[in-house]
C-alpha cells in the first residue's frame, strides 16, 4: 500500500486506485459497458469474493470513479457506473491491456 508522505506524487495517486488488487477487473468490466450489477461483476471476475468486491467499489465510488444508481427499491438494487474521472482511466487500463498481450508470460 502507498504510504502517506507518498500521496504528493501523482503516479502514487494513481496506483492507490487502480493498484488495489481486483479494481483493475472492475474498471474493464465497467469500461466495457455502460452499467453493471454487483453479480455480473462477480460472475465476471473470477475468484474475488463478494465482500473483496463491495469493498472495492465502495472505494472507487468514495473516490468518484464510480456512481451507484438503484434501480429497483424493495429489496434495493444497484447498478454501477463510470463517472467522468473513471472513464478518464480507460487509457490506462487499456495500455495494461495491450502490454499484456504483448508479454503474456
Amino acid at each position: 500500500m502507498v504510504k502517506n508522505r507518498d500521496m504528493n506524487c501523482p503516479v502514487a495517486r494513481a496506483a492507490a486506485i487502480v493498484g488495489s488488487r481486483w479494481t483493475a477487473l472492475i474498471m474493464r468490466d465497467l469500461l466495457l459497458g455502460e452499467s453493471c450489477r454487483f453479480q455480473e461483476l462477480q460472475a465476471s471476475i473470477k475468484g474475488i469474493a463478494p465482500n473483496t468486491l463491495s469493498d472495492r467499489l465502495k472505494m472507487l465510488e468514495a473516490a468518484n470513479i464510480v456512481e451507484r444508481r438503484f434501480y429497483e427499491e424493495h429489496p434495493p438494487r444497484a447498478e454501477y457506473v463510470l463517472t467522468d474521472k473513471g472513464r478518464e482511466l480507460g487509457p490506462i487500463i487499456e495500455a495494461m491491456r495491450v502490454w499484456g498481450n504483448k508479454y503474456p508470460d
